[in-house]
């Protein structure tokens, strides 16, 4: 069941606690931050191999899952996409976390670790690019107002899951996705697509973890390379031939290689 609280802005965010570590000894936070057109529920296969190790808080985002979204009329920006996270750190009462994000969810964690680099402990991300100015991405809004979400997934499907995925996974994705507010959406990803903090990139100094689905990479519009060449502390696994969605595909597989990062940089919390 999810939890709630306000904002400062007085946007009601539901939230969710999971942990089973060891009750004698002390536990870092990790706030996973779902993709667009997502929600918290989504991380659910990735939860019960980090909350052995961890307290796991996930959220959904404004506008998606359990949470409320601002007014029709209100702007959607980054800076209050940072600020939901910070006050959620505030209210579940850790100082620092170790942020994993998938998409949309790793935006925010970017801009998290260049504002507020005193709060990220570590960085996780996947699927993740400063930004979606200049990629296909601008194109989503008019398609989807063209011929509806449903069919806009289902055209694009073989970006997000490759023919190996389970039916029944890439079925439960789609219905969970056509139900989000078209109104948001349009709101999120307008914002997105406009955006590009390549160039804030080397503000970055906590450890970070990169995975890269390899359709993604041979795609050439995402650029992964910015990252390479502006974040010193910086380890990346690129998966040949996996499809975008990638948490979703393959999320035992990408827990483990984000936990084997945290055990070799962070042994104490093993």
């Amino acid at each position: 069941m999810s939890l709630h609280f306000h904002t400062s802005d007085n946007v009601r965010l539901a939230y969710y606690v999971d942990q089973f570590t060891d009750p004698w000894k002390a536990a870092d936070t990790v706030i996973m931050i779902h993709s667009a057109m997502g929600r918290a529920e989504r991380w659910y296969a990735m939860v019960p191999p980090f909350a052995r190790h961890f307290r796991v808080v996930r959220f959904d985002m404004r506008g998606y899952g359990n949470s409320a979204g601002p007014p029709a009329d209100a702007p959607l920006t980054m800076d209050r996409l940072v600020q939901d996270v910070v006050e959620l750190m505030k209210h579940v009462g850790v100082e620092q976390a170790h942020i994993l994000g998938q998409t949309a969810g790793g935006f925010v964690g970017q801009n998290l670790a260049i504002r507020h680099p005193d709060r990220v402990k570590s960085l996780l991300l996947f699927a993740s690019v400063p930004g979606l100015k200049n990629t296909t991405a601008t194109g989503w809004l008019a398609r989807i107002a063209e011929v509806g979400l449903r069919r806009f997934l289902e055209e694009s499907i073989g970006f997000r899951f490759d023919a190996t995925a389970d039916p029944g996974l890439v079925k439960w994705y789609i219905d969970e996705v056509s139900k989000n507010d078209l109104t948001h959406l349009a709101k999120f990803v307008g914002l997105m697509s406009s955006l590009d903090w390549s160039g804030e990139l080397h503000r970055i100094v906590c450890p970070t973890f990169l995975g890269i689905p390899g359709k993604d990479e041979t795609d050439g519009t995402r650029n992964y390379g910015a990252f390479r060449a502006s974040i010193k502390d910086l380890t990346t696994i690129t998966y040949p031939g996996m499809p975008h969605q990638i948490t979703d595909f393959a999320p035992d597989r990408c827990a483990a290689d984000a936990l084997a990062f945290l055990r070799q940089r962070f042994p104490a919390l093993f």
